[in-house]
């Protein structure tokens, strides 16, 4: 049978940037063997099958696949589904702002779907879950091991190595410089034998010494145990990083932003716009958004 799919660049506003998307806008009757099949034949960090919603008071319900498995949430997919499925006309606009919900397995996730005559330019998705702390990490000369780099390559005291979860978990990890973060390669067999059983397995490095302007952090993710090597662009991980970072920044209440910048050791330069709500001295909301481009359309036919 043959299904209808678009691919979008993610989290840039050119094509051939950002973090590459598969979505299916109606994937009824696939079931998870298909959907899986048809994320690794796709082959990029994720897929995203469009579903009707369990509740019919929200919107979409996703599923998420990456080439190895399915995941609970992801920022990219919900990001740029939701620009997908407004771009083909499957999602109806209501002038500048559009507000829906989309159904994944964390939970109902808001989208806010921004769009400039009649066409969507960016989206927001607030998160589900808000900022889980993990137990404490590896050590410094362990991920010093895993990563190729050295002990004073990393950041210590209330900068060091966190695991943050906003419904999938990564291994924070603030390295000296930019050029640090550049350096980083993974070794696998370290890797296997120490954060693989970590409570959060998948990794960011990152710095705070940008290098496109209006950026504040500069950031790689690895993803070795869904099949993802280096993702160029990580939503989920962006709004760990503003939990992350919101507790550790003097401000009260109110609300941070940051921009991120990944995927430029990819040839793949993206940007991450993430807020960060406090209230009475907590983490209240994160948001993480950004704009993206589509880039084909087409079907696929699935035995």
């Amino acid at each position: 049978m043959d299904y209808r799919f678009a691919t979008a660049d993610v989290f840039t506003d050119r094509p051939f940037g950002g973090n590459q998307l598969a979505v299916i806008p109606d994937a009824t009757g696939l079931d998870d063997a298909q959907m899986l099949s048809i994320a690794r034949e796709f082959n990029y960090s994720e897929s995203v099958f469009v579903l009707p919603p369990a509740d019919p008071s929200n919107t979409r319900r996703l599923r998420i696949f990456t080439p190895g498995e399915e995941i609970p949430f992801a920022g990219h997919p919900t990001v740029g589904a939701a620009f997908v499925l407004a771009s083909l006309g499957e999602i109806a606009l209501e002038g500048a702002e559009t507000r829906i919900i989309f159904e994944e397995k964390i939970g109902p996730v808001p989208v806010l779907i921004r769009a400039v005559d009649g066409k969507p330019v960016f989206s927001q998705l607030s998160v589900a879950k808000l900022p889980e702390i993990g137990p404490p990490p590896p050590s410094r000369n362990v991920l010093a091991e895993i990563l190729s780099l050295q002990p004073n390559d990393f950041l210590g005291g209330t900068t060091a190595a966190q695991g943050v979860s906003c419904g999938l978990p990564f291994l924070l990890v603030p390295l000296r410089d930019r050029e640090t973060v550049t350096r980083a390669r993974v070794r696998m067999d370290r890797f296997e034998e120490t954060v693989a059983h970590y409570w959060a397995p998948n990794v960011m490095v990152f710095s705070r010494d940008a290098e496109g302007e209006g950026v504040d952090v500069h950031a790689r993710v690895f993803v070795p145990e869904l099949a993802v090597p280096e993702d160029p662009a990580t939503g989920s991980a962006a709004a760990a990083l503003g939990g992350y970072l919101a507790a550790r920044e003097s401000y009260a209440d109110g609300t941070r932003r940051w921009v991120i910048e990944q995927g430029i050791e990819m040839g793949r330069p993206s940007r991450l716009e993430v807020e960060a709500d406090k209230a009475g001295g907590k983490v209240s909301a994160v948001r993480v958004g950004g704009s993206s481009v589509m880039i084909s359309r087409g079907t696929i036919s699935v035995p």
